[in-house]
């Protein structure tokens, strides 16, 4: 799609072609209104398992955007700054569907603002802007925010596939208005997965770079979520003082198709360290398209 320099195009670009699409940012909205507190039936785990991802977004897709308008100006290539601005207008979006979700959760009595709190210090003290740097500082340091969320959309193109082919929520009657709302995200997420990546090769970042980014991100997403749901069964006001979750919860919502097993995110791993590797050899493409054209809160927002 984009390369390090857009005038020399990479062998795979024309056979990418297929995948090129317009990002639109769709105002969905969603009625939480009768969301009860273990929206998947029996499932407490799996439940808070996906709650992480309520927690971890709003702040981390208003930090998306916020680096990504800065990047704009150092994009030359016209079709990449559309994709650019298309993905600005998604992850907005996004990050106030998830908000949405939290402000349920705190009428339910799971009281979340510690933990969101600590999330949003880490994006904007650890990973944000630092304005009393030096220019030049600034432009290497915006480089490595871009090559950080391109190795975070990695893990979320994952998830995004992931939910667009597991039948196990529909079997085992998961909330449809929350099954829809993570259907649409994890579409959205699939329709732009190269967009941070080809500005991250647009501005120049080499491999070991995107290495290292993902060196970082992989660990601190993995104790995030480790933290995440320890912390959600903490406050959960309908488990029994004391209860934690345990490994073989997730083991056992692994093998029922509840969540992604490990072995989807260990080769999601490996794919990202392998030379030559492009989001777009990911798929699922196909699949994101045709549910953002079924899915009851995108067909309401046109």
């Amino acid at each position: 799609m984009y390369t390090v320099d857009d005038r020399a195009a990479g062998p795979h670009d024309a056979s990418l072609d297929h995948e090129r699409l317009v990002l639109e940012a769709r105002d969905v909205e969603f009625d939480w209104a009768r969301l009860p507190v273990h929206y998947v039936p029996d499932e407490p785990f799996t439940t808070h398992m996906l709650n992480v991802l309520h927690l971890l977004l709003p702040a981390g897709e208003e930090f998306f955007v916020e680096v990504f308008k800065r990047a704009l100006p150092f994009i030359k290539d016209d079709q990449l700054r559309l994709d650019v601005q298309g993905f600005i207008g998604q992850e907005s979006v996004h990050s106030q569907a998830h908000s949405g979700v939290c402000e349920r959760f705190a009428a339910q009595h799971l009281h979340v603002t510690p933990y969101t709190d600590q999330v949003r210090w880490m994006f904007d003290k650890v990973l944000g802007s630092k304005p009393h740097w030096s220019r030049r500082r600034q432009d290497r340091w915006l480089l490595e925010q871009v090559s950080f969320i391109s190795a975070i959309e990695h893990y979320t193109a994952i998830l995004g596939e992931w939910i667009l082919n597991t039948p196990a929520h529909d079997a085992i009657g998961t909330d449809p208005v929350m099954l829809d709302m993570l259907r649409w995200h994890g579409a959205e997420e699939v329709e732009h997965k190269a967009v941070a990546f080809d500005t991250m090769k647009h501005l120049r970042a080499g491999y070991w770079r995107q290495v290292r980014a993902q060196l970082v991100v992989s660990p601190a997403m993995l104790l995030l979520w480790i933290r995440g749901v320890r912390y959600l069964y903490s406050v959960d006001p309908q488990l029994p003082p004391g209860t934690r979750p345990r490994w073989r919860d997730y083991v056992n919502a692994a093998r029922r198709g509840l969540l992604p097993g490990p072995l989807r995110f260990v080769r999601g791993i490996a794919d990202y360290y392998r030379p030559g590797f492009h989001p777009s050899q990911l798929g699922g493409l196909g699949r994101a398209v045709d549910y953002l054209a079924i899915s009851p809160a995108a067909r309401s927002s046109r």
